[in-house]
């Protein structure tokens, strides 16, 4: 898988792109946990989900947010972090402009950062939110949230508790002209330590491949 380096709002940045033989593919780009906290592009649920929507059809990219791996930049609590996801859809994007549907994806930090994204960029056709961390960071941006999407968390996440994302859930199905998919993975904790990562990774596959077949947005 070639190792890419593009440009973000700060210097470079470090990315895993993986491209299909179609040219109208579907894309989806991949958001790592708190880079504080050791998250990287390399992170065990990131990488399985990258391959999960690659094995799908998709064009995928994941990177490094600034100043984690080779990218340039030190962590800016989130607002920049947003900033380089929009770079690193920017480059996804002027590769693929035959694209038809776009995916966001992120886990944890990511997720949010991910969520964030959704309401910037109004081509994004879908999102996968693996673990929000509901109890950190506000996610009242979401008003209205602009496209469906599934969340997914472990029932036994010390991390994010489930509580404050059923919460979460709760708000966006009060919204209109979308769906929130939401799912419990009895058992598995923040991380969707096994056998957690196979659920998480068939529930993914499963929602997505039924979202590609719908026309609806």
């Amino acid at each position: 898988m070639p190792e890419v380096i593009f440009p973000g709002p700060e210097g470079r940045l470090e990315g895993r792109y993986h491209p299909q033989k179609e040219r109208d593919a579907p894309i989806a780009i991949l958001l790592h946990p708190h880079p504080q906290f050791g998250g990287t592009m390399n992170h065990k649920v990131v990488y399985n989900m990258h391959y999960a929507f690659y094995n799908m059809g998709f064009t995928v990219l994941r990177f490094n947010f600034r100043g984690v791996g080779r990218s340039q930049g030190e962590y800016d609590q989130g607002v920049g972090e947003l900033s380089d996801a929009a770079s690193a859809l920017d480059y996804l994007q002027s590769m693929n402009n035959n694209s038809k549907h776009c995916w966001v994806a992120g886990f944890s930090f990511g997720a949010w950062i991910g969520m964030q994204l959704l309401m910037r960029r109004p081509e994004i056709t879908g999102f996968i939110s693996v673990a929000p961390p509901a109890n950190m960071y506000d996610f009242s941006f979401l008003a209205p949230c602009p496209a469906s999407g599934l969340v997914i968390n472990g029932t036994a996440d010390r991390v994010a508790p489930p509580a404050d994302t059923v919460n979460l859930v709760n708000k966006l199905h009060e919204q209109k002209g979308i769906t929130i998919t939401h799912q419990e993975v009895e058992g598995a904790g923040h991380f969707f330590e096994e056998p957690h990562m196979d659920t998480l990774i068939t529930s993914t596959t499963d929602y997505v491949k039924r979202r590609l077949t719908e026309t609806t947005r």
